[in-house]
């Protein structure tokens, strides 16, 4: 009777959450699970990808140690056979079994599920069903939670004033109200927590809405703010607020206190929602991303009953919000028709030397023009030696840039600016974790080269094989390690790895010259500009980055 050779697995997992679920625990039941599937066939776990924090409805490309899967399965040295699943449902959602059990299929790689005792049949109907129907249950799982999770949170707002999270609104702070009315979060030391007026920023709110309703315009509030040396929203908190500058008060700032119910003392939950959208609409298999949206006022979520300090009382908040609305009809204007969208070539590439804000785009007696108002938008006191105005038109800066890029991308002069751009990166040390993977993938090749060379002259091949597995399964896992977050590390484009990024771009120089304003703008993107103008001498400095290209180089009109 002889022994069947040991079969290499890859193992998958995933744990939606950190703080719901324990990342080891559920690791360890799906991966016993799996491995209680393979062992009376010989199998054995070879590798491992698990993935953490990643919701269930992000398509495997999308997923870190997935996508890697995915990417091993084009390897043939890739030290397994097979791929075993410990749970369908936290692995595949919707339709994505369909939509990535071909790649297995393609590469000859099984796909082993405990549910269906076994390797998925590729031609199996029932087998696909059955996976269809998990796939189905785990986004019907997923759609209750947060219906559930939703509705409670309505009526916890609405009806007990609960404060649900989030950062305080500027002029609170928050307290301790003592243990939390879950027992369980109680038992895990979770606190409920409530809002209560800030000493240093609530006299600010009540300023803020004494001088609108004395007349004062949101800009003047502004001004005034900033004169004083009060500390903006965001300057007050800059540990939550790093990407923002903190110069001075905006209108905008200004805008958010007024109508903010909760001054009143009343909790507010649902004023801004998250839209699923996809992530590619020619490719809809890459899934859905969420993009934050503002609800309309008929959607917030008020509690019936005042459950915190009020700032303002009922009175002031209705009259400033009647303000408000007054000088929103003022500034209508009816039956006006909505400008079709124009195109900007530098849109988001072209920053204010001033204030290293980016510059907006307006279309002024029919040409592109890029603006920077900061002066209009925030107060003028902020001591920020700034033009009331920043123009600069579009085509006055196109003709000299493509002029510079026509001259650096010309086979005459592409060598040096290639060598220029390896050059100027930085981040050329790899990191310790990065260089230790590397030498264990060259010593492991080294010793699959001896491993075959054995085969040749006639070892064992049970004994040679075992070695075999063993040392792939040890490569996979060094790859594994060099593509980790924790050991990635800013890395060194080659000479040859730009080279092939400009080449993926085609004739820059044609397709600058012939291309309409979108392909462009694509052109310019990819090739990471971006343009600061100096107001002050009315110069434009530009830099390009080819690091910074994201996506694949698809064809754009005149050039590959």
């Amino acid at each position: 009777m002889t022994t069947p050779q040991p079969k290499p697995f890859a193992f998958y997992g995933r744990v939606s959450t950190e703080d719901n679920q324990d990342p080891e625990s559920s690791r360890s039941w799906q991966l016993t699970r799996a491995t209680t599937l393979i062992q009376p066939h010989g199998g054995h776990i070879a590798a491992e990808y698990f993935d953490i924090g990643q919701s269930r409805s992000l398509p495997w490309q999308r997923r870190p140690h997935a996508s890697r899967l995915l990417a091993a399965l084009r390897d043939p040295r890739r030290g397994f056979s097979a791929v075993v699943v410990g749970e369908p449902h936290r692995a595949f959602y919707g339709n994505q079994f369909g939509l990535t059990v071909p790649l297995f299929t393609h590469y000859g790689v099984e796909l082993w599920v405990p549910e269906i005792g076994g390797p998925i049949g590729p031609d199996n109907e029932a087998h696909e069903l059955v996976m269809s129907v998990f796939g189905g249950m785990s986004k019907g799982e997923r759609n209750r939670i947060e219906l559930r999770v939703r509705t409670a949170m309505a009526a916890q707002t609405l009806l007990e004033g609960r404060y649900l999270g989030g950062r305080p609104p500027y002029g609170y702070t928050l307290q301790d109200l003592g243990p939390h009315p879950n027992p369980a979060k109680a038992a895990d030391g979770k606190r409920l927590r409530g809002l209560t007026p800030d000493l240093q920023t609530a006299p600010i709110v009540r300023r803020i809405f004494h001088e609108f309703l004395a007349g004062s315009g949101l800009f003047a509030i502004a001004e005034g703010l900033t004169s004083n040396h009060v500390p903006c929203p965001s300057a007050h908190d800059r540990a939550r607020n790093p990407h923002r500058s903190g110069i001075a008060w905006s209108k905008s700032a200004v805008r958010v206190i007024l109508t903010n119910p909760r001054y009143t003392g009343r909790q507010v939950w649902n004023k801004q929602r998250t839209d699923q959208v996809l992530l590619d609409v020619d490719d809809v298999a890459l899934g859905h991303t969420g993009v934050m949206r503002w609800n309309p006022r008929d959607k917030w979520v008020v509690s019936k009953e005042i459950t915190h300090s009020p700032i303002v009382d009922d009175a002031t908040f209705e009259q400033a919000q009647a303000l408000l609305e007054r000088h929103r009809r003022g500034l209508d204007i009816p039956q006006r028709q909505r400008r079709a969208r124009n195109p900007y070539v530098f849109r988001g590439l072209i920053y204010c030397a001033a204030c290293q804000r980016r510059m907006q785009g307006q279309y002024n007696h029919g040409d592109p023009y890029y603006r920077c108002r900061s002066p209009q938008e925030y107060a003028l006191a902020n001591e920020v030696e700034h033009p009331r105005n920043v123009y600069l038109r579009e085509d006055a800066l196109t003709d000299p840039l493509d002029t510079w890029l026509a001259t650096a991308f010309t086979p005459r002069h592409l060598e040096k600016t290639i060598t220029a751009m390896a050059d100027a990166q930085l981040g050329n040390q790899p990191s310790p974790a990065i260089a230790a993977a590397r030498a264990t993938i060259a010593e492991c090749d080294a010793k699959l080269e001896r491993y075959r060379a054995a085969l040749d002259a006639g070892a064992d091949p049970s004994v040679v094989s075992s070695w075999i597995a063993q040392t792939q399964a040890e490569r996979t896992r060094a790859e594994n390690d060099l593509h980790t977050p924790d050991s990635a590390a800013p890395r060194r484009m080659t000479q040859a790895e730009i080279a092939t990024l400009v080449l993926a771009l085609g004739d820059i120089v044609t397709v600058l010259r012939d291309a309409d304003p979108a392909d462009k703008a694509e052109v310019y993107r990819q090739l990471g500009l971006r343009l600061t103008y100096h107001p002050q001498t009315q110069t434009v400095h530009a830099e390009a980055d080819l690091s910074a290209h994201r996506g694949p180089m698809g064809r754009v009109r005149g050039g590959t």
